[in-house]
């Protein structure tokens, strides 16, 4: 197993005292060849730490002094050293097997990985599980976890996930739980396969072995135009209503029992059906806002209301881990703060401050920014709604959005307005299909996925 290579050390910090270099490989920390960044954050916190380096072909000992729990400062290229725990569940729904050829390749990625599940907050079916992640999970109090549940009866289960591990493997869950480890769990919804009788099954079984789950999130399937998977189907509008009454009647239920809703549905199911998003009470702490739980119901209130703090995202190790690079939604965006917008400059013209400015946002976003800003009652801003051509099928979110789409929507739009785009769909500056803010047609202003961050921005012009 090769050790993880530094590629950054941050200026003043410890490791740039003790001499490491970007390039440098950590063979040992603490005498540990550690698997992860989970056990470097754990080995790195006291105030001697010995490392074993390779520099190119030479090899040295190191021992750095800093305070307590201070940062090394030395970020590392991976998050996993001893490589990803990969999927062996073939779920008709994956999305992965529904990307087109030729995006990144790190985005074909199939992790079942519980390590990535406490990082990243990545879902996993705990199939490939065993008694070894179990005690390391358990003695380095690895919480919360997200695990995929789909179903509870274990046939059903094991057909969704196409293995036969599936009927079992939530027995990991039960355990996980007992021990006190926060988990939240998902129900990915196909229609004709686990909704109806089989969605009320999963919910009843969930309130009679699982009531300590955190959350339960309830959503719908993503389906690309790439879907080859003659079972999988998009929601009706009729489907898409009775699962919401299906749900909130179990939350009445589960409020009656446990003094709390414990199953929340994503916004699509709101939107699809037509109803009223819940007020704030109801989603308890926003708990799942990264998964599309109340994403839509927090911006509003976050643009209606001035000096709201941003909604946190969901607690991962990330949060706090020294080295960790950051992936997925975690990923640097395009550096916009909280509030306020960051210019993408693509010519020398320029943009007067007080020019007619419209927002960029997915289908889906459209449907819940067009009122807050039909509200502002202003003729100078716009909503521009990106139909997400790259992935098609019922991807709507704002998150998605990419690069070609926006640039065809742009070039139809007059030169000299503003545009504003949110940092959701960016990773690391780009796009998920590789292309950056700077190519595309019209000068973009980055503006930060907060309803807040948006109204500040409008109010600049």
């Amino acid at each position: 197993m090769a050790g993880p290579q530094i590629v950054a050390v941050a200026s003043g910090s410890p490791a740039q005292r003790a001499g490491l270099q970007p390039g440098d490989e950590v063979l040992t920390i603490a005498g540990e060849s550690p698997r992860d960044v989970i056990r470097w954050q754990l080995l790195s916190n006291g105030t001697q730490v010995a490392l074993e380096i390779k520099r190119q072909e030479d090899f040295f000992s190191v021992l750095i002094s800093k305070r307590d729990g201070e940062p090394l400062g030395a970020e590392v290229n991976t998050a996993v050293f001893d490589g990803v725990q990969t999927c062996d569940n073939h779920c008709e729904f994956c999305f992965v097997h529904q990307l087109p050829r030729g995006m990144r390749r790190s985005l074909y990625l199939k992790d079942d990985d519980y390590r990535l599940s406490f990082l990243y907050g990545n879902f996993t079916t705990l199939t490939r599980f065993n008694e070894l992640d179990y005690e390391r999970v358990i003695s380095e109090q690895l919480s919360p976890l997200y695990v995929s549940i789909h179903a509870t009866d274990p046939d059903v289960r094991a057909a969704i996930l196409q293995n036969r591990r599936g009927a079992v493997s939530l027995r990991w869950l039960r355990l996980l739980l007992d021990a006190g480890i926060e988990v939240h769990g998902q129900v990915v919804v196909c229609p004709g396969v686990n909704d109806g009788a089989v969605l009320e099954s999963t919910l009843a079984g969930v309130l009679e072995r699982f009531a300590e789950l955190r959350t339960l999130c309830v959503v719908p399937l993503g389906l690309s135009r790439y879907n080859r998977q003659p079972r999988m189907r998009l929601h009706t509008r009729s489907e898409a209503e009775a699962v919401v009454d299906l749900v909130e009647g179990w939350q009445l239920r589960f409020l009656q029992v446990l003094g709390r809703r414990l199953a929340f549905l994503a916004d699509e199911y709101y939107l699809m059906s037509g109803r009223n998003f819940p007020n704030i009470n109801h989603y308890e702490g926003f708990d799942m806002h990264e998964d599309g739980i109340g994403m839509a119901r927090a911006f509003q209130s976050q643009f209606m209301t001035q000096g709201q703090k941003p909604t946190p995202p969901r607690s991962g190790f990330f949060a706090w881990a020294d080295g960790a690079p950051a992936d997925g939604y975690r990923a640097p965006r395009h550096g916009s703060a909280a509030s306020g917008a960051v210019s993408v400059k693509l010519s020398k013209r320029h943009v007067a401050r007080d020019a007619p400015a419209a927002v960029l946002t997915g289908t889906l976003g459209a449907a819940v920014v067009s009122p807050l800003v039909a509200s502002l009652d202003r003729s100078d801003v716009r909503v521009l709604p990106v139909q997400n051509q790259f992935f098609g099928g019922n991807i709507g979110v704002t998150g998605l959005m990419v690069g070609s789409d926006v640039a065809r929507v742009l070039a139809e739009q007059p030169e000299g307005d503003r545009y504003l785009l949110p940092d959701v769909c960016l990773s690391r500056g780009r796009f998920l299909d590789g292309t950056s803010p700077q190519e595309l047609p019209r000068r973009v202003e980055i503006v930060s996925t907060h309803g807040q961050a948006l109204r500040d921005a409008l109010e600049r012009n």
